[in-house]
């Protein structure tokens, strides 16, 4: 009960604004409910401000929340469909994976961004847009504000991906399987890749859904990586004191672990029916809660202060990922 008294709150105030994002979301798919839920939460927090008695369960929303949903949305994965579309697209998702983290953090010092935020937008570019922003945002310990700036920023080119992307790939002649690779791979958010592969066709629309699945398998090395760098980089800065005990295990994304575990379950058909299915729409309607709870503690006022860099990284990155795409794909002869 006591748990409940202190955490309950800011839970049920996160649910609510989740519950609305959500419905809006439903009507509006091409924004989604994640950044609805951003959105929402930004402007009660620094319009109304929190109700009092909230802010340990929107802390707790924001991070225990958000690796939850993680792992449940692995349950929805299935390994072997992905090995089998990853080794058609394997040149081109680790040429686009490679040019954007490059590209994030080249143009992110040359810009002056920071080192957090420049590392949640190449993410997000590169894998799967907020799913990815969530995966590494304990991992390097961003703060409410670079985590709702990142996902906004990332899902700014999302929307023009949508719009732009079919009418383009008609222009240049795309097979349905090259644009959904295309699509799969250039194209940050699941909605988004299946709104913009199905509009360019029914086959360009479910190889581009499959490809982007398989992407979002890269979240698990990736993160893997961030967290091997973040504690090497804690090891040496904290080396000198010996006062100081650095355990890597302490920061080790454990989550991600979960989240190959369910997929792996998932493989092996241990959830059988329409179980994976559940899960999918648990684990999205959980990193909405998440991402709810991050809009109600982010500061409006800091996102003004980091100015439109941050943007200007973002399409950057989006660009040449984008770009990318289509030469590794005419180099193969897929095109």
């Amino acid at each position: 009960m006591h748990w409940l008294r202190e955490f309950g709150p800011g839970i049920l105030l996160a649910l609510l604004v989740a519950l609305v994002a959500s419905w809006l979301g439903h009507l509006i798919p091409l924004v989604g409910a994640p950044v609805f839920g951003i959105i929402l939460g930004i402007i009660i927090n620094n319009t109304l401000s929190k109700p009092r008695g909230t802010a340990k369960g929107i802390e707790f929303t924001s991070k225990k929340i958000l690796q939850l949903a993680i792992v449940i949305l692995g349950g929805s994965m299935s390994l072997t469909r992905v090995w089998e579309v990853g080794a058609e697209s394997l040149w081109v998702l680790l040429f686009t994976l490679a040019s954007a983290f490059l590209t994030a953090f080249g143009v992110g010092k040359v810009l002056g961004v920071s080192g957090k935020m420049t590392s949640l937008i190449g993410m997000g570019t590169a894998i799967c847009g907020g799913s990815a922003i969530v995966a590494i945002s304990p991992i390097i310990e961003a703060d409410e504000m670079e985590i709702a700036y990142s996902i906004s920023t990332v899902f700014l080119f999302n929307v023009f991906a949508v719009l732009i992307f079919p009418p383009l790939g008609h222009l240049i002649g795309f097979s349905d399987q090259a644009f959904g690779l295309w699509a799969g791979t250039a194209i940050n958010d699941t909605s988004s890749v299946v709104a913009a592969g199905y509009a360019y066709s029914n086959l360009a629309g479910a190889y581009a859904t499959i490809v982007k699945l398989t992407r979002t398998t890269m979240i698990i090395p990736i993160s893997l990586i961030f967290a091997l760098v973040v504690g090497f980089q804690k090891r040496k800065t904290q080396g000198n004191n010996s006062r100081v005990h650095f355990s890597f295990l302490r920061i080790f994304p454990w989550f991600i672990v979960g989240f190959l575990a369910t997929s792996l379950l998932n493989t092996l058909g241990c959830f059988p029916g329409t179980i994976p299915t559940y899960l999918n729409d648990t684990g999205k309607f959980l990193i909405v809660l998440a991402l709810s709870a991050i809009g109600l503690n982010a500061d409006f006022r800091k996102m003004i202060k980091t100015g439109l860099r941050p943007i200007a990284l973002g399409m950057i990155v989006w660009f040449v990922v984008a770009v990318v795409s289509v030469l590794v794909q005419r180099t193969l002869g897929q095109i």
